[in-house]
């Protein structure tokens, strides 16, 4: 054994000399000193944000920090990079300018870190006991520069867009008092505790930076609060700002449902992990759309007759559940990994099928029992993701887990192939998963089990409290192990970490169900279809076109694709006559006798006819119930008493 060793560490030697000469040629310029550390201490003193966001004119917010100092030297300031919920380093640095820092009046230069552009070095002089900040965010006034923040009728303040903090510390120990000056007559919607109100200028008490940033704004000319559980100890409201007053008015039989989402969260979870909830909702058409999720608010952005025209709006009823559903999911108790101690530190996503994949199917779950959504409307969502992924090709080579780096990777972008390539599959793949996993449970417990039990159990906590409890996959097999007996760790490991080139449907068959397809779409997917002035074909010619005719899906394999059609396509004639919905989808009828679809395309400059040998219809996803099985669907989505 001993002269084996020897022999294989002459043979190392000679292959990696441990002393080896310079190559010829430049060797690498020293990287600048490290950034310090987050350490888990307190900040000397409380640092003062205003921010003026009156300007709706030109969208410019104008920030004034004080920043107290406890000695001179080098001190880095950091601008938010890594933001909760965004699942990448998303920081608006961009449109931050006009930095100045001055100490007893006298400007302070700065410098950017040349590795981290998120940071700024300066040297504080002696004797300064604090540092002024001057900036103004440029915010958006185009969608092609950004999200739209700021419309002349309201306005979403995201705190992380207009802060600098000290490096070395934790942010949960760095305090700061923020104030906010709005147009004349404005009213808003936030998380935080209001300790003046001058005027226009609203003062909040002293936070943690992390709450403040955890806590974002929604104001507007027109504004209405809605409690939607009167004297509760911990409340829970919702706040709505509108382009238009008209938009601010919901019936009663609307906001009843509101409140029976907080109802029924209080069965599924049992406990409220937050001292207070505000539902931040901008009913606008003129705002960027958002949908992001905190710990003791939302912060959503839904199409105009949100309110007066519930029914209709079939693609917004199913958000508020699910970024409610993200206070104890994703907030309270979040993957170990996208716990950081500042906004800085680079989050990692290993762990986004349960942090988002569980998200959707309880806000779906949530949505149903509080009957924002219909138990049809509910089945056909189910069915329209059932088809996703039973015709995502892409899982033939890529494992679910591999998604969560999309956000990075794609930065959540357009992309031609998207079947192929896989995007966020996290969220909805996740969604079948859980659903997998709930019927399972039901199944071997012969009902007296299901997921509802491990949400009481894994998210626990105590009434109003809200200092998060970070968990590992371990902890979620424990969990699910105590709940019902089973080898989850195999069970979850195959289906996440696995090659599967088969979609994870056992769920939805083990709940009484299975996926067919019909030759006209449900009154749900209609209604989506509608909605987003599209016509998916994606289960006849595999493509999807817009309003205008333009191709923007195709599906890996399929009929379209083997024709050589790509996104970016414009679609002209059908079988020699101009373009419409209803034409298309007469000649994929008429295919089925065996006559070629014809279609003239045209690509940048260039023309050609395509001919299409498809004979299989119009096919449509909807789901049939398995004769014989139990209907656990139904159970699942029944309201709890």
């Amino acid at each position: 054994m001993r002269s084996a060793l020897l022999a294989f560490a002459a043979t190392f030697a000679i292959a990696t000399p441990l002393m080896a000469e310079p190559s010829p040629g430049p060797q690498p310029y020293p990287m600048p000193a490290a950034i310090a550390a987050p350490r888990d201490m307190a900040y000397p003193g409380t640092i003062r944000l205003e921010v003026d966001a009156s300007d709706t004119d030109r969208r410019i917010w104008r920030v004034r920090q004080t920043l107290p100092v406890s000695r001179p030297g080098k001190l880095t300031l950091l601008y938010p990079e890594w933001l909760p919920g965004k699942h990448y380093d998303f920081g608006s640095i961009d449109k931050l300018a006009g930095l100045t820092i001055r100490a007893n009046g006298k400007v302070v230069p700065w410098q950017r870190d040349p590795i981290s552009v998120f940071a700024f070095q300066i040297d504080v002089p002696p004797g300064a006991e604090a540092l002024e900040l001057e900036f103004q965010f440029l915010s958006p006034t185009a969608p092609n520069q950004g999200r739209v923040v700021v419309t002349p009728e309201m306005l979403n303040l995201q705190w992380g867009m207009v802060v600098l903090y000290p490096a070395g510390y934790y942010t949960r120990r760095i305090m700061v008092e923020p104030s906010v000056k709005l147009p004349p007559g404005w009213g808003y919607g936030v998380a935080l505790d209001i300790a003046s109100r001058e005027g226009d200028i609203a003062r909040f008490k002293p936070v943690p930076l992390e709450t403040l940033v955890d806590s974002p704004m929604f104001a507007g000319r027109y504004f209405k609060q809605y409690d939607l559980d009167p004297g509760a100890r911990y409340p829970v409201r919702l706040n709505v700002v509108a382009d238009t007053a008209a938009e601010l008015e919901a019936d009663a039989k609307v906001i009843d449902k509101h409140k029976a989402l907080v109802h029924q969260a209080d069965k599924l979870f049992g406990v409220r992990n937050f001292d207070r909830y505000e539902f931040l909702v901008a009913i606008t058409d003129r705002l960027g759309d958002i949908g992001l999720e905190h710990h003791r608010s939302s912060e959503n952005g839904v199409g105009t007759g949100y309110f007066t025209e519930f029914d209709k709006a079939v693609g917004d009823r199913g958000l508020l559940p699910h970024e409610y559903t993200h206070s104890w999911n994703g907030k309270y108790r979040r993957p170990a990994d996208l716990w950081t101690p500042t906004y800085n530190v680079p989050m990692r996503g290993a762990l986004l099928w349960v942090y988002e994949g569980l998200t959707s199917y309880w806000g779906d779950v949530l949505a149903a029992r509080a009957g924002m959504s219909s138990r049809q409307e509910t089945l056909d969502s189910i069915a329209l993701t059932a088809a996703q992924y039973e015709n995502q090709v892409g899982r033939r080579w890529r494992p679910l887990e591999d998604t969560t780096f999309d956000p990075i990777l794609a930065r959540r972008s357009p992309q031609p192939w998207r079947g192929w390539q896989r995007a966020e599959d996290y969220y909805q793949e996740g969604l079948l998963i859980w659903l997998d996993a709930d019927t399972l449970i039901r199944d071997k417990s012969g009902g007296k089990k299901s997921l509802d039990d491990f949400g009481r159990l894994f998210f626990a906590g105590k009434d109003g409290q809200f200092v998060p409890n970070p968990y590992t996959f371990d902890d979620v097999v424990a969990a699910l192990n105590t709940v019902q007996p089973h080898d989850w760790a195999t069970f979850l490991t195959t289906r996440v970490e696995d090659v599967a080139p088969r979609a994870p449907l056992d769920g939805l068959t083990r709940g009484g169900w299975k996926l067919v397809y019909a030759e006209t779409p449900s009154d749900y997917a209609r209604t989506i279809e509608g909605a987003s002035r599209s016509t998916g074909l994606t289960y006849s010619l595999g493509l999807s076109l817009s309003r205008d005719a333009d191709v923007v899906g195709v599906l890996w394999d399929g009929p379209a694709f083997k024709a050589g059609i790509t996104v970016s396509t414009r679609v002209l004639a059908v079988n020699g006559i101009a373009y419409s919905a209803d034409r298309i989808k007469a000649a994929i009828n008429e295919g089925k006798s065996g006559k070629p679809i014809e279609l003239l395309i045209k690509n940048g400059d260039h023309f050609r006819t395509v001919s299409i040998n498809y004979t299989g219809g119009l096919r449509y996803p909807k789901l049939e119930r398995i004769e014989g099985t139990p209907d656990l669907l139904s159970r699942i989505h029944e309201a709890r008493k």
